[in-house]
């Protein structure tokens, strides 16, 4: 396999800072004689790590390993060489400017990808998977971005794609010989059959793609509430840390405080706030404003009160929320789950969680703080209202995947309809095919340069 190679790139490709291994990458047309200049050898044999020095023009930069990994079978499908030295960032800068020395050029953000993706050596999708492996922050976001990385997710795209291309071929048959043995084919109930095969098989990958965006984004929940009545206390609850200032006095959380947590594998970005009430303090005032900005924006809200005192959490919230609530007060419901703190002082605590009968559909989960009871059935309810399920068979997926699988489910809706109503074959053809448009997009089958771009330039360097 013959490809014209691009000019050289090369890269720090191990994280900053002191380590026992430093690598730099180089990929590109002169990756093997720069190689080949920089350990002064006269050929290197590839796939075979040779210990050696690396050479200056002053003498001798430091010394490891170089392999050497011949086109096309690299990862970017170009000539690759690896200088693996010693790690500290003094001898890898010297090392990288030696190598910018003889030829090679700084690469960009994400540019090692961006040339597999070109070289067709991964897709779009196992090339975000990448960056998504290095970003992982829990188990289960690494091994589902690894499964992506394999080919998982897009295998399971391009059978798709497969299916609409059969499909459309059936249908155009329909269209070019619709007098074919006398059978209408645009009403035999086969083309109804297989259209309604492939929505099977979007919403199949939609429920997995929504599993693997809530596992790659996470949730962002927001704790609100009276002063005093536990944020802050919650917060360190489930972090496991005294991540907040505690104390009796009203008014101690003056800002915002974030921290990122993984909770039943699911990681949610979670944000205390400071105590909403009427206060002439003007800078309790400039937390209460961002509390309110923070409840606007949150994905689930948790609103705390002291079960011990307050007897209408219901009417609290909606004297608490009246700022940020739309006129659809449904909507804003959703989000909020009420969070009934010290349950320990009750003389008698009803079950941990509590459904209420209106037509809010809203749910109170009776925890302490103090003990840790009732906790976990918090975090169920939580996961619960978000639709987040244990990931064992998710996938990593992204906000863009979602948006590509819906429209291309809207066009096959639309061919359906167009089949059965309107009886009008070309039509059904182009939605068929504006539902493939739209599926090669996660893959980057159909894809223009500035999305392209966009999501290259999110990679780290030596990516």
């Amino acid at each position: 396999m013959n490809m014209i190679q691009q000019p050289t790139i090369a890269a720090i490709a191990t994280p900053i800072g002191q380590g026992g291994v430093g690598i730099i990458r180089l990929s590109g047309k002169d990756a093997y004689q720069i190689g080949c200049a920089i350990t002064q050898r006269e050929s290197l044999t590839p796939r075979v790590a040779h210990f050696g020095g690396f050479f200056g023009n002053d003498g001798i930069i430091d010394e490891g390993v170089v392999i050497y990994f011949k086109a096309p079978h690299s990862f970017t499908g170009e000539d690759v060489v690896e200088l693996q030295g010693h790690g500290g960032m003094i001898l890898q800068n010297l090392l990288l400017a030696r190598v910018f020395e003889l030829g090679a050029r700084q690469a960009t953000a994400g540019e090692f990808s961006y040339r597999a993706f070109e070289n067709d050596k991964i897709d779009l999708v196992q090339a975000e998977a990448i960056s998504d492996a290095i970003a992982a922050t829990s188990v289960a976001q690494a091994t589902s971005a690894i499964r992506s990385l394999t080919g998982e997710f897009s295998n399971k795209i391009n059978a798709l794609h497969d299916d609409l291309t059969h499909l459309r071929l059936y249908v155009e048959a329909a269209i070019d010989f619709p007098d074919e043995e006398d059978v209408d084919f645009l009403s035999d109930g086969v083309i109804l059959a297989k259209i309604n095969a492939v929505l099977s098989g979007i919403d199949e990958i939609l429920a997995t793609a929504k599993q693997g965006q809530l596992l790659r984004d996470g949730v962002h929940v927001v704790l609100a509430g009276k002063p005093n009545a536990g944020k802050s206390s919650l917060l360190n609850r489930l972090s496991g840390t005294q991540r907040a200032i505690v104390t009796d006095i009203a008014g101690t959380t003056r800002d915002t405080l974030e921290e990122t947590l993984v909770l039943g594998g699911l990681t949610v970005h979670l944000t205390d706030t400071a105590g909403l009430r009427d206060t002439i303090d003007k800078v309790e005032q400039i937390g209460i404003a961002r509390a309110l900005e923070a409840i606007h924006k949150a994905d689930v809200l948790l609103m705390v009160y002291d079960a011990s005192q307050e007897r209408d959490p219901l009417a609290l919230a909606k004297e608490l929320f009246a700022e940020v609530m739309t006129a659809d007060d449904m909507l804003f419901t959703q989000k909020l789950i009420m969070v009934a703190n010290k349950s320990d002082l009750l003389p008698d605590p009803p079950m941990h969680v509590v459904s209420h009968e209106t037509e809010l559909a809203i749910q109170t989960v009776y925890v302490s703080c103090e003990t840790g009871d009732g906790i976990d059935s918090l975090i169920k309810v939580l996961s619960d209202k978000v639709g987040f399920h244990p990931p064992e068979n998710s996938l990593i997926a992204r906000t863009r995947h979602i948006d590509a699988l819906n429209r291309a489910k809207a066009f096959v809706i639309e061919a359906r309809d167009q089949l059965t109503i309107y009886h009008a074959g070309e039509l059904v053809a182009d939605s068929l095919r504006q539902s493939q448009l739209a599926l090669g997009e996660i893959t980057g089958q159909m894809s223009a340069d500035e999305l392209l771009g966009k999501i290259f330039s999110s990679f780290c360097i030596g990516k």
